[in-house]
């Protein structure tokens, strides 16, 4: 990833032609699971954060090859962080950001991130963010960065879950359903999912559930040593399966039911350092659901039990004839 940070990645995805194959198709079924095949998506991943400066504080993104029919708002999230990122010294990690997802995306064009540099004080700096395609905001974004300080320190304690070696493979898990592997072979694969508790698809035939979603995740390969890349890699992961904790709670499942469902907001809060190369348990629950939206909240720990960072999001979930 190119910056001002430590760590090197492979070559930009902007050094050649950009019709090639950058490793950003994640493949189908089976393909996240093979470990060469794992870190050439996971490199694909890298390159996928890796913008292109353009102007100062202005970048450019562009979006996997996957048929998606609207860019992927873990991406977008992703981008704009390493645009804002890349505008602060490499000293002051980034602490929280706040985003708003405005207009769907569109995969077939490129992405610009106009940056803001709206403060730099001696302990915090601030950034704001706006995604423009075809000239209008698709998604903004405020980031906070902090010098390292050192105070008090407590945290929750990790929820109980087996290890993610145990647990079947996201593939293993919905072999058995055609509808899940339809609609998790668009899914990008750098990221490999263990869920603990059972995801919607598989929890539909149970009717509602309540409680926790835990889910154990990392990247399928290793990363550059970049702490802001692996920020960006869990902000990317980290609106894959947030809102599966509002549907369980009504027993509902993508593919099956009729279902509308788009991300609103997002904000993180990221408390300890961590790599997302290393399994990390993402528990999730949601407390309220109204007015076609639904609300969710999630905490990721370390395997030791270190509480890394924290996520809530709004999404809209429309049961029924898909609206706009």
């Amino acid at each position: 990833m190119t910056s001002d940070r430590s760590g090197t990645a492979p070559a930009s995805r902007h050094s050649g032609n950009e019709s090639e194959d950058l490793g950003t198709d994640y493949g189908g079924p089976g393909a996240a699971q093979d470990g060469d095949l794992g870190q050439v998506v996971v490199d694909g991943l890298v390159r996928l954060l890796d913008l292109e400066k353009i102007e100062e504080d202005i970048f450019r993104g562009i979006s996997p090859k996957a048929k998606w029919q609207r860019v992927f708002g873990g991406q977008v999230a992703g981008q704009a962080l390493v645009a804002a990122g890349r505008t602060v010294p490499g000293d002051r990690p980034v602490h929280s950001l706040h985003s708003y997802f405005i207009r769907p995306g569109d995969p077939s064009v490129p992405i610009v991130y106009e940056v803001d540099r709206v403060s730099d004080g001696r302990s915090f700096s601030t950034r704001r963010v706006v995604a423009l395609q075809h000239g209008k905001a698709i998604f903004s974004l405020s980031a906070s960065f902090q010098l390292e300080q050192p105070g008090i320190d407590h945290q929750p304690t990790m929820p109980e879950a087996p290890p993610p070696e145990s647990l079947p493979t996201l593939e293993e898990r919905y072999k058995d359903s055609e509808e899940a592997a339809a609609f998790f072979r668009m899914l990008p694969r750098p990221i490999d999912l263990r869920y603990v508790d059972d995801p919607p698809w598989q929890q539909h035939a149970k009717g509602p559930r309540q409680g926790l979603t835990r889910v154990w995740m990392k990247a399928n390969g290793h990363l550059p040593a970049d702490p802001l890349l692996h920020v960006c890699v869990l902000t990317f992961a980290s609106d894959m399966t947030l809102l599966d904790s509002v549907l369980v709670q009504h027993g509902l499942a993508p593919g099956i039911d009729p279902i509308a469902m788009a991300s609103l907001d997002h904000a993180m809060w990221f408390q300890r350092p961590f790599r997302a190369d290393e399994w990390l348990l993402y528990a999730t629950k949601s407390p309220s659901a109204f007015g076609s939206r639904g609300l969710a909240t999630g905490r990721f720990f370390s395997q030791d039990g270190r509480h890394v960072a924290s996520v809530v999001q709004e999404g809209m979930i429309r049961v029924g004839p898909a609206t706009n």
